[in-house]
């Protein structure tokens, strides 16, 4: 610039006075202060731009992995995948394939065609052309043409028109393998590879909460298992020691009746009819926890208030309680905070002898606090084993435990002979709402 000046001046020195001579140089600079100012703004817009871009694509990120996130359904959070990537990049149609070990398509989710479309496209594609492609980590598809592609052998008919093809591999940890497939921008236009960084990124989300599904589903097949195992322990305990029972006892009457002691006889009837009402109460207890409504379908106060009521009607017992008009727990707490006080029930009816029992729910530090006690008559837990009548493996106190434990929870125990018993749990999540009633 200083060179420019000099040169300028050097030439126009002889020419015009030095009044004009000042003129043009301090033009010239004003002219070069625009310019590149003008450089300078016009950089700024291009970075704000990119910034604005960047935070849209943050934002549609975060809102799509929320969306992917909100549901523990595998089959719901491959749906809402495959949805939400969608509309994250503005597509006219979507698609997800699961695929095996063998690389063969399973599943084929779509979005964006009608349910009459693709009832008029017919079967669902199960490996041939570009979608037969298995894209393994780090690999990628973005094609302007599909047709251009030595891979795409064309569509079926009645299939819309597609060419574009944005497609990116779903990496998990659990069994799952699939690919996202996008087509055809709303505006027309071709993908780009900020869309496609962007795709990527959403696919990496869509990978942790398939993951989560997944390990969530696993969770509730175990809780089955260990439900059938639990119902599997009460029928030998229960069912099966009282039928060996009515074994025994029928072939001493039998034997009594052939020896004509009729009075021996009917004494022993009499125990075969009280072994037979307890197993009857057993019986209808098991029944009634097996078809209490599980919490997810009617909440969980109104299945304890359910449950409660009809096992009053069974053990002629009143229960007070103390119940918030709502609870907001995660779906798996709710299910072993109703299967504890079930249990603790069951131990009521069946081995404390009490006339009441009180039962109820509240927040405390933090928490949420069950507590059910009874004016029964007490035992020593200190003595208790496994092995000990009457509190063999049926009284449950070791599956209480587990219960709480399984979802981050805690749980004892207090009682002493002839004084009743107290038990409590504290499960980690607040409830939605502790309006507390009475009844």
């Amino acid at each position: 610039m200083a060179t420019l000046l000099e040169l300028s001046h050097a030439l126009l020195d002889p020419i015009f006075s030095p009044w004009v001579d000042r003129l043009l140089v301090i033009s010239l600079v004003l002219i070069a202060a625009v310019v590149f100012y003008h450089h300078v703004f016009e950089r700024l817009e291009r970075l704000q731009s990119r910034l604005r871009q960047q935070n849209q694509e943050l934002l549609g990120l975060h809102t799509a992995g929320l969306l992917v996130s909100a549901d523990l359904s595998l089959d719901s959070v491959l749906e809402t995948v495959v949805h939400s990537a969608r509309e994250l990049i503005e597509t006219r149609y979507g698609a997800l394939s699961v695929i095996d070990e063998a690389g063969r398509i399973r599943h084929f989710l779509t979005s964006g065609l009608s349910q009459e479309t693709s009832q008029q496209i017919g079967p669902l594609p199960t490996g041939h052309g570009i979608l037969s492609v298995v894209l393994q980590q780090g690999e990628r598809l973005r094609l302007d043409n599909i047709q251009n592609d030595e891979r795409s052998i064309g569509f079926p008919e009645h299939h819309p028109i597609m060419r574009s093809l944005l497609a990116v591999p779903i990496v998990c940890r659990c069994p799952f393998r699939g690919n996202l497939y996008l087509s055809e921008k709303e505006d027309s236009s071709a993908f780009s590879a900020e869309e496609e960084e962007t795709l990527v990124r959403f696919a990496h989300q869509a990978a942790v909460a398939i993951d989560n599904a997944y390990l969530h589903s696993q969770v509730k097949d175990l809780g089955a298992a260990r439900e059938r195992i639990r119902i599997a322990h009460e029928m030998h305990d229960g069912l099966a020691q009282v039928l060996a029972y009515v074994n025994t006892k029928a072939q001493v009457v039998k034997e009594c009746l052939r020896q004509e002691r009729s009075a021996v006889a009917e004494e022993h009837l009499d125990q075969l009819a009280n072994a037979s009402r307890k197993v009857y109460d057993d019986v209808r207890a098991q029944i009634l926890e097996l078809r209490t409504t599980a919490p997810n379908d009617r909440g969980l106060v109104e299945s304890l208030r359910s449950y409660i009521e009809q096992w009053e009607q069974l053990t002629q017992l009143k229960a007070a309680l103390r119940l918030p008009k709502a609870i907001d727990l995660a779906p798996d707490v709710e299910l072993q905070l109703l299967r504890i006080v079930q249990e603790s029930l069951t131990n009521v009816r069946k081995h404390s002898g009490a006339s009441r029992v009180a039962l109820s729910l509240e927040s405390v530090d933090n928490e949420l606090r069950l507590t059910i006690e009874d004016d029964g008559s007490g035992f020593d837990p200190s003595a208790v084993s496994t092995s000990t009548p009457p509190y063999s493996p049926r009284f449950g106190l070791a599956t209480m435990r587990e219960r709480a434990e399984a979802v981050g929870g805690h749980w004892s125990i207090s009682s002493t002979p002839g004084h009743g018993t107290r038990i409590t749990a504290r499960l980690p999540q607040l409830p939605h709402s502790m309006e507390v009633e009475t009844s």
